[in-house]
């Protein structure tokens, strides 16, 4: 066979061509008198050894890919399906009746209720013997014991009402731990003024500046967690309802707009254009949630603060309990039909035999089969859900588009849906990799002919030196029968001569002895 030739090898009457990527060749079996080299030989098992190592490697790749092919592929049957189906159904009958919908006002009351309780009980874990359940008490209590430097410049940073927010020292998160300890060292203190600018101002009282390292360290660690902990409740003057401290996610996102990226960037709020930093201030206060009347005039503020925040988290929690029944349901179903497929496959008959299970074949996660039935149960969650929500809403806003629009977002689980768009990206994501992966198999597969055809050219060519190697020892097998032949006609024609030359002696013998012979053979026939 004739093709491109990359690199050609050529010895006598045999000729290898190789390319970059496959070993092809032809060989030209020709006889002449010296044959094949042991050069040649040793090339053609060089070669044969180097395909069957490849062949081999190719042959565990293969079987690698189809077992990852094989979890990449989605074998779920109708049963699968009408469990998966059932549970999204029975998940969304929780949620309609038991979640329900979104409340911040019950979330932010549990968050306060929460807060003032952790206030108390490490109020009276530094030495407060008041009463248990005397918030102000405690909250007096710990501002009194642990006081914070940066407190004497809460005018530098808009006053009583946003200084926990606009000092990065009042942020319970690892960044105002940072801003405290570097308060402590260089004697500043940092944070945004009232336009949302970064600003550092030096600290006025300077009594609860560190002298020494170890002061410092107590100082801007110690003191500022306690410190913050009688912040999380409100002022002593209004515990529960105060000025609290800005959660992490509102921390993090003051922090980051006082960067100069922020600095021009403008939020649409109502029929004005604020700055990412007044919005967030809005938010804090309490004016951008606030209720309102028909006029817009604020009727109640609502703050987001820490303790809105963990309300949040709690209303989210909820949220979250019929998706986590949802999961729980379909992989337990699917751990234990499998696990049953198993034992009937396997023949166990004791719990000794269970060393038998392929576990693999029974683990409900890392698998298409268990992503698509996730897929069908979340998908008919939020179908249901969002059907159960627009129905809510539309008897409880009346007609009322804007009011609709809120009473079916409360009521929508957003859990589940994160969960639904989860699920179906690592659905989809297994198909593509999938397809990925067969592309690949497809190519080692063409790449694994073209070595068993490589492989079999070699063979091919150790067979041709072979019965080169036979004919010549025929050929000299019968060149020293020829021999032999011509030796024996030889040897056959000296005995002949030899015994005409025998007969001539015997007649000179007779001639002049006469009577010897008989004599002799007398004596030779009776010893």
């Amino acid at each position: 066979m004739h093709m491109e030739e990359r690199s050609v090898i050529e010895y006598p009457e045999f000729k290898i061509v190789e390319d970059d990527f496959e070993v092809e060749f032809e060989i030209l079996a020709i006889k002449n008198e010296s044959g094949y080299s042991d050069l040649q030989e040793q090339h053609i098992n060089h070669k044969l050894n180097e395909v069957s190592e490849s062949i081999l490697a190719n042959n565990i790749k293969i079987d690698e890919l189809n077992s990852e092919i094989d979890r990449l592929t989605n074998s779920a049957d109708g049963i699968d399906y009408m469990v998966a189906v059932a549970s999204g159904i029975l998940a969304a009958v929780i949620d309609s009746f038991w979640v329900g919908e979104f409340s911040l006002e019950r979330g932010k009351k549990w968050g306060n209720e929460e807060t003032e309780k952790f206030v108390n009980k490490i109020a009276k874990s530094q030495g407060y013997n008041g009463d248990e359940k005397n918030t102000k008490g405690s909250i007096t209590f710990l501002e009194k014991k642990f006081g914070l430097s940066s407190d004497s410049n809460k005018n530098d940073f808009g006053g009583g009402l946003q200084h926990h927010l606009r000092d990065f020292a009042h942020h319970p998160t690892f960044v105002g731990l940072l801003f405290s300890l570097l308060t402590q060292f260089t004697e500043k203190s940092y944070g945004t003024d009232v336009k949302g600018l970064f600003i550092i101002v030096d600290i006025k009282d300077k009594r609860l500046i560190g002298k020494n390292l170890p002061e410092k360290i107590l100082f801007g660690v110690a003191y500022w967690f306690f410190h913050l902990v009688s912040d999380m409740a409100g002022s002593s003057f209004n515990p529960g309802a105060g000025t609290g401290l800005p959660g992490p996610l509102l921390s993090f996102a003051k922090e980051l707009s006082s960067l100069p990226i922020f600095k021009n960037k403008q939020i649409i709020y109502g029929d004005q254009d604020i700055s990412i930093s007044q919005w967030i201030s809005k938010l804090f206060n309490g004016t951008l949630l606030a209720e309102r009347d028909l006029n817009g005039k604020i009727i109640k503020a609502n703050r987001f603060d820490l303790r809105a925040e963990l309300g949040v988290a709690h209303e989210i929690g909820r949220q979250a309990i019929p998706v986590i029944i949802n999961e729980s349901i379909v992989r337990g179903f699917y751990f234990i039909r499998r696990l049953t497929n198993e034992i009937k496959e396997k023949k166990i008959g004791s719990l000794r035999d269970l060393d038998r299970v392929d576990w693999k074949k029974t683990l409900p996660w890392k698998n298409r089969t268990i992503a698509r039935m996730l897929t069908i149960s979340m998908g008919t969650f939020i179908i249901i859900d969002l059907g159960d929500a627009a129905i809510r809403g539309g008897i409880k806003s009346a007609g009322n588009p804007a009011l609709f629009a809120k009473e079916f977002l409360l009521r929508v689980n957003f859990v589940g849906i994160g969960r639904f768009a989860i699920a179906v990206t690592t659905d989809i994501t297994m198909g593509v990799k999938r397809g990925m992966l067969r592309n690949e198999r497809i190519s080692i597969l063409s790449s694994q002919l073209h070595l068993m055809n490589a492989k079999v050219y070699y063979l091919q060519a150790a067979v041709w030196k072979a019965a080169e190697t036979t004919e010549k020892t025929i050929n000299e097998a019968i060149e020293l029968m020829e021999q032999a032949a011509v030796i024996s006609i030889e040897a056959w024609k000296a005995n002949r001569q030899s015994m005409e030359n025998i007969g001539e002696l015997r007649h000179d013998i007779e001639k002049y002895n006469y009577g010897i012979v008989e004599d002799i053979s007398d004596i030779l026939k009776w010893g």
